[in-house]
Parts: C-alpha cells; structure tokens; sequence
C-alpha cells in the first residue's frame, strides 16, 4: 500500500508543478493578483507530496518490501537499517526521486523565505522552478517510477545494495551534493524570471546572491565528502582522479563560483549584469549536464548508474530544453542589459572579471576533457584525456588565480591608486622566504611548482591578514573593536579565501611529498617509509552483518616508538559475493599513514600490499570546509537575513 501512496502523491506533485509553472505567471502577465498568491500554496503542496513519496519509499525499504522493484534491486533483509534507509538515493530511480525532493523543498524555501521580494518577482521565479519539476517529475513517472511493482512473483530477499556503498560517507555525500546541484535551479529561476521581467538590477543580485552562496555551499560539501569517501573507500589511496563523474560535480562549482563573485560586482555597483545571467544559466545547465552523464550510461565510471540510453535521451532532450529556451531569452532581452557605467583597469571589478575569466576557462578545460572521448567515441574512435591533460592546465590557472585574488583584495570599487597596491603587495618577498624555508624542512626537498604553489597559498593569507588588520583600524574605535565591526560577508570571503589557500597547501604536499611502497607481505615482515615501521604481525577473520571479513593488523613504529595499530579488510558481502577492500587509515593533521591490502599471494600466506605515507593530505578537506564555512558565515550577514517589511507586498502591485 505504501508504494501506491507514494506513486499516487508523485501525480499529485505533477498537478501541482504543472499549476505552479502556468497559474502564478498568468497572474503576473494579467496583473491578477489571487493567482500570483498561488505560486507560495501550490510551492508547498508540490513538495509536501513530495515528501510524502520519499516516506513511502523509505518505509518500503524499512519493511523490506521486495515486491517492489527499486527495493528488491537495492536492498537486502540482512542490511543494517541505516544503509536501507540511505538505499533510497542508492540507485537511479531514488536517486532522481531525492533531486526532485529537495527540488520541491528549495521552492517551498524560496516562498517563504523570500518575503521582501516583490511578490510578482516570486512568481515568475516560482512558476520557473514549477517548469523544472514538471520536466524531472515527468522523467520520474514515465521511464524511473520507484515504485514499481514485480508482482504476483517476486524474490523472498533482495540483491543487496552495491557494497561501495555501504558506508557512512555516502550516506550524506548524495544529499550534499544534489542540494547544490539543485540549489543552482533557484539562481537559474532568478535569472530567468529577471529577463522576463526586463529588471535586472542590483537588488535583482541581492535575492539571488543568497540563494547562489549556499547552494555553492552545500556543493563544495558534497564534493569535498565524496573525495574523501574514495580516498578510504576505494583503496587506491587517492582523492581525486579527474573521473568523468567527479568532473560532472566540479562543473558547476566551477561556474556557480564565478557567478558569486559577478553577483557581488552587480550587486554593489550595477555592472556584469548580462555576464551574471549567462553565468546562473551556464551554473544550472551543467548541473543538468552532470545528471546527464550519470544516467545516460554514456561513462564507465565508479560513480554512474549503469542505465538505459533511452533515459539519457530524455534527459539530453531536457537539458537542451531548459538551456536552449533561457539561452534564446537571453538573447531576445540582451538589449535590456547594457550598462554605460565602467570601471578602470586598476580597480576590484577588473580583478573579479580576470578571476571570472580563469574559472571559466578552467570550466571549458574540464567540460573538454570529459565530454571529448564521448565524440570521438560516436566516430568509433577511442580516445583516453587522463591526469596530465587536467593537471597541465588547472595547476597553473589555480595559480594565475591566486595571484589575480590578493590585488583584488586589496583593491576599491571603481578605481585603485597603482603605486598604493604595488606597495601593500610588498609582502609577497617574506611569503617566498617561508615558503623556501617550510619546503626545505621537508623529508624531500619541493620542486619549484610545489615552493611556488605554498609560495602563493601563505601569499592569499598574507594579504587577508594584512586588510583585516587595516580595516579593523580604520574604525579608530581601537582594533579589537573594529573587528567586531567588520560584517559577516566580509568573515566569509575571508574564510573562503584562506580555505582556498589551506586546501592548495594540501594538494601540494601530497602531490610532491607523498610516499607510496606497493609490497609483497605476510605474517611477520615489515616494511618501513622514511622513519615509519610497518610491521605485518598476524591475520584474523571475523564476520560482519552482511559480509565475511579477512583483517589484517600491521604495527606501525615511529623512530621506534610505537604508533598505531592498523586494520585493513578484504570483505566479501553475503548476497552479492563481491570483494571490496576497506583500507585502514591513521589520520592527523600533518599526515596520513594508509594500508590497504590487495590480492591474496602464495596460497594466502602473503599479500599484495599498499603503504602510503600522505603528508597534508587532511589539509584538502579542511579547506574545503573553510571554504563552505565562509558561505554560511556569509550568508548569515545583516544584509541576507529576511526582512519583513509592512509595505513588502504592496511593491508587488506597482510591477508589472
């Protein structure tokens, strides 16, 4: 019964999409007002359904209800109940089923937390939103049901969900990144509903500038989550591997970053207005674009769900739908985007534009390489774009990126006195001395790109540093106190911005430093890194709820001093009998030591394993989540916080 209510509220969804994507917009054509009160009703009612078919679903899985072919495919009694429940996202039909959810929950949010917006602005951005889910849900219930029925024969136990996935990390991964993936659509709306609205002004960039930093947020998140989910899960000791799948999250990150920074520049000074629209769609479009190459089964990729074309169709034709029709309206309204103001070419905008620029070239780099085997590969020629392509060109536009980020730290809107900036960016000789000093004090001396690169990185602090502390002063209320004054936008570009810098730290380290010994061991040898022993002392088995394991346990020494105990697996899962190995990991902040165990050798009395030693490697992820962090804290300044203003609903009837 409970896959019949879910299926039914999946229709009840669709009626409500489909009267938020036409009644609210009628309303604002008509100038009716009672059918722009809609958009925020029928919002909700769009998601509530919603969320009772995620229920449905969930409880189906709970009750091991394998007359349903979703959970049949993704489930198993003997599977603990968190995985069951996170089995939902765990495979293609649950997976759109949550995109569609949480589509549903960001326009519910953007009704209610979008009070002071003109309520003729929320329904256009509404009624946008509602076209979206019509297409998803549509998707949904024509070729990805979740609650198909295999009846009257259907199997006593299920196939178990993928073994990879039955981890902690991908219990929160998914949502994190479809919420950034699916935040993106509420920049898209406002952009859309700015062009039909023929008012792009800044304080269009002000309702969409929030809605664009979490989302950014949560993406940076999710990303961050799944490449610390392969670093430990898949074995092989990395975390990020330029898979076509991990390129397709990057993406749009890439691009909803250049869109913050153009909404700022719009938002303060009116400018880049048609560069910020192009840029939300451009955000959206290779969200759907990522969706695309999960589902299409176009990719071999750890990371894709091995469907039918026919579903990559429907999508592709979506996504030229939705790109195509905002694009062409860009197009119709550019007329209505010129600006005669500028700006110089010493000057916070022309910084932002550079950096714009970078990201965007990063994004064609990436977008490039990911989708070229895919051409060639319809010409019945293979191609492989591996490492080298992507590093050759991201690790110096990371680079230029940084070194075009401190002036424009530095810099005032409109223009900035060159022999001022030239003088505060002085500081970028005691940056090379301690980069030069720290690289010196490692095992291995650094390469030149690796000085440079940590060179660049204390730079970006530096100069964060260097304007807190003059903008703190500036007040003449004394320093401590100045600080306090400083907003919380300002706290999160900074955090952001040395996040960045933390995180380009930690790549270099483990890029240049890190130390790896693939090794024949068994019972009783040791093996030693630097000044790291790893000793191999014995094997045990032990069995799991769902799995049978092989453990080893390695003692690891330090100058002789004992460390840690370590306990890689070789697990083989009951239903499925597949073989995952589950590496063992002592972190720290400085480093990490890393053994996986690979095939058996000799009859099993040794075994191929894997020793790593990962100097920074934490460092990425701490950068990422500073980064995230200074979304949030950004988020949360005086000027984003929701204002109820008495007069709010009143401008609606002054738009036309």
């Amino acid at each position: 019964m409970a896959a019949e209510i879910g299926h039914l509220s999946l229709w009840l969804a669709l009626a409500a999409a489909l009267c938020l994507s036409v009644f609210p917009l009628v309303g604002v054509q008509r100038n009716i007002l009672a059918l722009q009160w809609y958009a925020r009703p029928l919002a909700w009612v769009q998601w509530l359904a919603l969320t009772l078919s995620m229920v449905c679903l969930g409880y189906s899985f709970f009750i091991n209800d394998f007359s349903v072919a979703y959970v049949a495919n993704h489930s198993n009694s003997a599977l603990p109940v968190a995985y069951r429940l996170s089995a939902i996202w765990g495979g293609h039909e649950g997976s759109l089923l949550l995109w569609g959810w949480m589509l549903g929950g960001w326009a519910a949010m953007v009704g209610v937390l979008s009070r002071s917006v003109p309520l003729a602005m929320v329904a256009r951005v509404l009624s946008v939103m509602g076209m979206i889910s019509v297409g998803f849900l549509l998707f949904m219930l024509l070729t990805s049901n979740p609650f198909d029925r295999v009846l009257p024969w259907f199997p006593l136990d299920g196939a178990d969900l993928n073994p990879l996935l039955q981890d902690p990390g991908l219990i929160i991964h998914p949502p994190m990144l479809y919420m950034g993936y699916v935040g993106f659509s509420v920049a898209f709306a406002f952009a859309v509903a700015g062009l039909l609205a023929g008012n792009l002004d800044p304080a269009w960039a002000r309702w969409a500038r929030p809605w664009t930093t979490v989302a950014w947020s949560f993406l940076t998140v999710g990303i961050a989550l799944g490449s610390w989910w392969a670093y430990y899960e898949l074995g092989w000791g990395g975390w990020w591997f330029w898979d076509p799948v991990e390129n397709a999250s990057l993406l749009p990150w890439l691009a909803g970053t250049a869109l913050i920074h153009s909404l700022a520049v719009t938002e303060k000074r009116n400018l880049f207005r048609a560069w910020t629209v192009l840029l939300a769609i451009i955000a959206f479009s290779l969200s759907l674009l990522g969706t695309f190459l999960v589902r299409s089964g176009v990719l071999t990729s750890v990371h894709a769900f091995a469907n039918d074309p026919e579903r990559g169709a429907f999508i592709l034709g979506f996504l030229i739908v939705v790109a195509g029709g905002a694009l062409t309206l860009f197009a119709v309204r550019s007329s209505t985007l010129t600006n005669n103001k500028g700006f110089k070419p010493v000057s916070r905008e022309a910084f932002l534009l550079g950096n714009n620029l970078i990201l965007l070239t990063a994004t064609f780099v990436v977008l490039v390489g990911t989708i070229a085997p895919l051409f060639f590969e319809a010409l019945d020629l293979k191609i492989s774009i591996r490492s080298p392509y992507f590093n050759g060109f991201f690790v110096p536009l990371t680079m230029a990126l940084i070194v075009l980020m401190v002036p424009g730290v530095f810099s005032n809107w409109k223009r900035q006195d060159g022999r001022v900036l030239v003088k505060r960016m002085a500081m970028l000789a005691p940056a090379a001395v301690i980069a030069g000093w720290f690289g010196s004090r490692l095992p291995e001396p650094s390469p030149w790109q690796g000085v440079l690169a940590i060179m660049l990185a204390l730079y970006l602090v530096f100069a964060h540093v260097d304007d807190v502390v003059r903008r703190a002063r500036a007040y003449g209320q004394g320093f401590f106190t100045g600080l306090r004054k400083l907003g919380r936008a300002y706290w999160g570009m900074v955090s952001a911005h040395c996040g960045l810098a933390v995180m380009v730290a930690g790549i270099t380290l483990v890029s240049f430093h890190e130390v790896e010994r693939d090794i024949r061991m068994g019972p009783g040898d040791r093996a030693s890194i630097g000044e790291y022993d790893f000793v191999f002392d014995s094997l045990d088995n032990y069995q799991g709820p769902n799995f049978d394991s092989t453990r080893g346990h390695f003692q690891v020494s330090y100058q002789g001093e004992p460390v840690v105990i370590l306990h890689p697996e070789k697990r083989t899962y009951h239903a499925s009998g597949q073989i995952m190995t589950e590496a063992a990991i002592d972190a720290g902040f400085w480093r990490d030591l890393y053994v996986a165990m690979g095939e058996p050798l000799d009859d099993g009395n040794a075994w191929a394993v894997r020793i790593y030693f990962k100097p920074g490697i934490r460092w990425i992820w701490l950068g990422s989540l500073i980064m995230a962090f200074g979304g949030v804290l950004a988020l949360s300044d005086k000027r984003y916080r929701r204002l109820r203003f008495a007069n709010g609903e009143k401008e609606a009837t002054n738009e036309s």
